[in-house]
């Protein structure tokens, strides 16, 4: 047995025991989760515990939560506010993001490596005290309330900027917290998309006579497009998902879909509804990921001779 084990471990059993243990993982605690969840989207709403039950007098397989789903205007509209949400917050964390990664490759080893530091740095601290830290500047009292109206009285009428007063609980504010918890997974991939370009095509560039930003448009951001979809994919699939920062700082009037869930598991005890709403929000997050995997594959095949 000894001699067998040991036959094993020298030839490839290592190599397949390495590879193995990650699809043990993902299937304990991937794909035996997600098959419950689907199946408790099929199940009927009752009174046990816990609330959800198959058979007897209820059926097997029950579509009334996927039918309320598509039927309700609420879930419609909570996928629509996270979709746009989520959206707003990829979008701003593109436009700070992509020039702060671009600088990172520009300055010093010794500058880049403090840069990188401050970049991380947030994630030493609690993720909900940083959104608590925002609640606080955003209320009608803060200093940055104050200064965010008075700028907005300047350019506009008084009349409207009473109706920006309130920066708390509105779509305003779980955007702008999003941008600030998830600007550093669209800096970092851009960082490392970036780090690798052969900066020889950009002084080839300019002594051929292009402009800094004919070079930058034609050479460098072609170039980063992977770092720029990997980073927007960081960005947008735990942004739209979000539960946390919307139930602080969002309306209540209009959530999220991450919100919808928690209140639809643990206010009204709706498992199956919820599992529904889980399903829904799991198939339009692997949207994104297969159009990703679909981008890396044609580029590969473009990039083979």
């Amino acid at each position: 047995m000894r001699q067998a084990l040991s036959n094993w471990f020298n030839g490839k059993g290592w190599v397949k025991l390495m590879i193995g243990i990650p699809f043990v993982w993902l299937t304990l605690f991937f794909l035996l989760p997600f098959f419950i969840v689907v199946a408790m989207s099929f199940a009927t709403n009752t009174t046990t515990q816990p609330p959800f039950s198959f058979g007897g007098e209820h059926p097997l397989l029950n579509f009334i939560g996927y039918q309320r789903l598509f039927g309700d205007g609420l879930y419609l509209r909570a996928f629509l506010t996270s979709i746009s949400n989520a959206s707003g917050a990829t979008l701003f964390c593109l436009l700070l993001g992509y020039p702060m990664a671009l600088a990172l490759t520009r300055v010093s080893k010794g500058w880049r490596n403090i840069l990188l530091m401050l970049v991380i740095l947030p994630f030493w601290t609690s993720f909900l005290l940083r959104v608590y830290a925002w609640m606080g500047l955003m209320g009608k009292s803060s200093w940055f309330n104050k200064m965010i109206t008075s700028w907005w009285n300047a350019l506009v009428p008084v009349d409207w900027a009473v109706n920006f007063m309130p920066m708390m609980y509105s779509n305003f504010a779980v955007v702008l917290v999003m941008t600030y918890t998830y600007l550093p997974f669209m800096i970092l991939p851009l960082y490392a998309n970036l780090e690798r370009l052969d900066p020889s095509l950009d002084e080839a560039a300019m002594d051929l006579g292009t402009k800094p930003f004919g070079v930058f448009r034609d050479i460098t951001l072609p170039q980063s497009i992977p770092g720029i979809i990997a980073g927007g994919l960081l960005v947008f699939i735990p942004a739209a998902g979000e539960m946390v920062i919307p139930t602080l700082v969002g309306d209540a009037a209009n959530p999220m879909i991450g919100r919808v869930i928690n209140d639809e598991f643990a206010q009204a005890r709706d498992w199956p509804m919820a599992a529904t709403v889980a399903v829904a929000l799991l198939v339009l997050m692997v949207g994104p990921m297969m159009i990703y995997s679909h981008y890396q594959a044609v580029a590969e095949g473009e990039d083979k001779p």
